[in-house]
């Protein structure tokens, strides 16, 4: 089920909260609290058992929604990623059961996984908020289906990724085989924890391949919880491997392993950076990197005012705005600009921020306080270099971390909160005259991750959609994911692929074999 699903009510775009409200237990007694959901798995997971870190720390993840600590968490270093390491070799090793696995197999693992997902999804979703601080109903309805989907979508993957054969000059007979990349060590981000994970780990497992993940230090409880759910299916020891812990420690760890055949990054541009470097130095091992974004979303002047409103406003707040390819750059056209500022601004006011386990609430806290202290410091750039404050910009309360809907006009792309990524709830609109302009405007960025165009003509949303230099372009629509549609970025955003058939590139290794034919003498 694909996250547009959840926009729609009718035939217009409608805000996800409404749906998700909609799917939620009409039994207001079951609903969860941050003070009701129980955390089970706090350790590192190596070879399917919950160990201590070889160091003996641990550190605390935080409750964004009070700035209290939940609980402790064992922190796993380089000595921890060497051991994982050393289990996901082991587990790759030529005549392991995981290597010796029918591929069919390796589908019905995946399948069961996303069985008991389904089965305790009230509790990843509890886990989900209760650790990342976005709304429940958004958790249970959005971000655990997707991440189901991914599941069941690779699953189908696994014994169908094979090769060709060739018909080459001569007598030979030659075929390709598509093998696991080998031993793989994976890096997620604290946006989406369930859903990077699915993304990760399906077409990785899929393909046959081990790994080695790294979790985010502030959102380390729902994949611990997926990983119990591994050894449940019934994945072999040392195929799945899960580390939370800090970058510079655990996830230099990954980059740096002389003994991981390839990495996989999500996260900023700047980290993958490093990344790439340390991969590159190490053992030049594979590696996927999907970085950074400042995505333009673009409104020609002969839309419904309403609705590209709404579908810009979920492009720019969904997830308290910490996505990747939010619209953070809203180019409006000329002719509708001032009506267009009005509405937004209106609704920005309307929007409910609050408790993230209460149902009607469709923002929670930023992730942690440096999160919300670097939106807030730009936030203080975008005023100082002449952008105008409509509403919002201030943090919300004293407790937890909260930033107030904060809606800029008359932002010019000069300006330091059009080039860099806020990744928060900051709406920039920006005004534009010209489609060969806009073009041109609409490049001019570091990034390439995304774009969105709102238009009712066809042929500008063609026009714009093939010269758009991004990975993906969204027409009157946002945030339109599918496991089966790829997703990655040009220039800066970073390079290869995941999702869809595409995903599977990153984890296969493509052998020719040529064999000579013998000729019988006449």
């Amino acid at each position: 089920m694909s996250l547009s699903r959840f926009l729609s009510a009718s035939s217009r775009l409608a805000p996800l909260r409404k749906h998700a409200i909609a799917t939620m237990s009409t039994k207001a007694a079951a609903a969860p609290s941050h003070d009701t959901v129980p955390v089970e798995y706090t350790k590192l997971f190596i070879n399917n058992e919950w160990v201590d870190a070889v160091s003996g720390k641990t550190f605390p993840t935080i409750n964004p929604s009070t700035g209290e600590k939940i609980c402790e968490i064992a922190e796993g270093d380089k000595a921890d990623v060497d051991i994982a390491v050393k289990a996901a070799n082991e587990a790759f090793r030529l005549g392991s059961p995981w290597r010796r696995m029918d591929a069919a197999d390796r589908g019905r693992l995946l399948h069961k996984l996303a069985d008991l997902m389904e089965r305790d999804l009230e509790h990843l979703a509890a886990l989900e908020t209760l650790d990342n601080g976005k709304p429940y109903a958004v958790a249970k309805a959005a971000d655990l289906q997707l991440s189901i989907q991914v599941y069941r979508y690779y699953a189908g993957w696994a014994d169908k990724n094979h090769g060709k054969t060739i018909p080459v000059r001569g007598d030979f007979f030659t075929y390709t085989r598509h093998e696991p990349v080998g031993v793989c060590g994976q890096i997620i981000p604290w946006n989406f924890p369930l859903l990077m994970q699915a993304w990760k780990l399906g077409p990785a497992l899929a393909m046959g391949n081990t790994l080695v993940m790294k979790t985010a230090e502030q959102t380390p409880l729902s994949a611990n919880h997926v990983a119990a759910l591994t050894a449940e299916a019934g994945f072999p020891p040392g195929v799945i491997n899960i580390i939370p812990g800090y970058g510079p420690t655990a996830g230099a760890a990954i980059a740096s392993h002389m003994n991981l055949d390839k990495v996989a990054f999500t996260g900023s541009t700047e980290v993958g950076q490093l990344v790439a470097k340390m991969a590159a130095e190490s053992n030049l091992k594979r590696m996927t990197l999907e970085l950074g974004g400042k995505s333009p979303n673009i409104i020609l002047n002969d839309v419904d005012i309403a609705e590209a409103v709404e579908t810009s406003h979920f492009a720019l707040f969904f997830n308290q705005g910490q996505c990747c390819c939010a619209g953070s750059r809203t180019f409006v056209h000329a002719d509708i600009y001032d009506q267009f500022v009005e509405a937004s601004v209106e609704r920005a006011k309307k929007r409910s921020v609050g408790d993230p386990f209460i149902e009607t609430n469709e923002q929670g806290p930023q992730v942690d306080g440096e999160q919300m202290d670097k939106i807030l410091a730009l936030i203080g750039t975008g005023k100082k270099e002449g952008a105008k404050l409509l509403v919002g910009g201030e943090r919300m309360g004293d407790k937890g971390f909260y930033v107030q809907p904060t809606v800029f006009a008359d932002v010019t792309d000069e300006m330091t909160i059009a080039k860099e990524e806020i990744f928060g709830p900051v709406q920039q609109l920006i005004k534009f005259k010209t489609m060969d302009e806009l073009i041109e405007r609409a490049g001019k960025t570091i990034y390439g991750l995304a774009a969105a165009v709102q238009t009712k003509n066809l042929d500008h949303a063609l026009h714009l959609a093939n010269n758009l230099r991004a990975g993906t372009v969204w027409v009157n629509c946002f945030d339109a994911f599918d496991a089966a549609a790829p997703f990655g970025g040009y220039k800066m955003s970073g390079m290869g692929r995941e999702l869809g058939e595409y995903g599977l590139e990153a984890y296969s290794e493509v052998k020719c074999v040529t064999i000579k034919i013998p000729q019988k003498n006449s």
